[in-house]
């Protein structure tokens, strides 16, 4: 038995060894290409730099108007993932604690539309809301991020409030509470496991997303991966500065995930698995 709880133990480090390694690679070929000049890269994008440059990263910083662009992202996914929260977490309070045949309906609409993806919906919902947005809009942009998130957010949340005993409500009700002062000062900061998962899935989400802000959004409220297909040219593509940019680009949503890793880990394991 030690002997097969040994090898067991064994085989599940060079798993999660080969795990590790898998997801780190890509961003190591970024980092490393980033500081590597060009013919360096199409000569061999594994080799480790020689010599270090980064003029990549200056070239980088004024093409892509980094700036202006990071501003353009942090507005959309801040207003987006905010709004998603205040609405989704209402909302699956609601369905949560409503048990009629309506409710369950409603959720199960929520959950169904998961199945369906963008690319599927984008030419008729474009031609559908053209008439009644402003293109070139962030604030369009937080409205379709809005629409496309909630169902997967109230799912998590709906999730997790089914392990919240209804007695607390029922407590609250009888010190004078109202429905809204219960969920808001009771319910939800007992949520907050689940509330930095629903953050940082929206958050990664809409801060790498390219196709919809390419469908709404100018260079001139731009956000980041936007402003880094500027390195790919009809005739030619710098790398070096693409790397580099990619690199910038990743920097502040790594930073979010490691702030709210721990309570993201508690937030999958307490409610999605409901």
């Amino acid at each position: 038995m030690k002997t097969r709880a040994r090898w067991g133990k064994r085989a599940t480090f060079a798993v999660g060894i080969t795990l590790a390694f898998a997801y780190f690679f890509p961003f190591f070929l970024v980092f490393v290409n980033s500081v590597k000049l060009k013919y360096d890269i199409l000569e061999n994008p594994l080799s480790f730099p020689a010599p270090i440059t980064w003029d990549n990263f200056q070239q980088a910083l004024t093409k892509m108007e980094f700036f202006r662009s990071l501003t353009n992202s942090l507005i959309i996914t801040v207003f987006s993932v905010s709004l998603l929260i205040v609405f989704s977490s209402m909302l699956a309070y609601y369905l949560a604690r409503t048990k009629t045949k309506s409710s369950k309906y409603i959720f199960l609409g929520l959950v169904a539309s998961m199945i369906v993806p963008f690319q599927a919906l984008m030419i008729p919902f474009m031609a559908l809301f053209a008439p009644f947005v402003s293109w070139n809009n962030r604030a369009s942009l937080v409205f379709f991020y809005i629409g496309f998130g909630v169902a997967l957010s109230t799912f998590l949340y709906h999730g997790f409030i089914s392990t919240i005993p209804t007695e607390i409500d029922e407590a609250a009700s009888i010190d004078g509470a109202s429905d809204m002062e219960a969920f808001w000062k009771i319910i939800f900061p007992m949520m907050r496991p689940i509330t930095a998962t629903v953050a940082i899935i929206n958050a990664l989400w809409i801060w790498n997303d390219f196709l919809l802000p390419r469908l709404v959004l100018t260079r001139e409220t731009q956000t980041l991966p936007l402003s880094t297909y500027l390195f790919f040219g009809q005739y030619s593509i710098e790398y070096g500065q693409a790397m580099a940019g990619l690199a910038l680009a990743v920097i502040p949503i790594v930073i979010f995930y490691l702030i709210l890793q721990r309570q993201f880990i508690s937030g999958i394991s307490q409610g999605a698995i409901k």
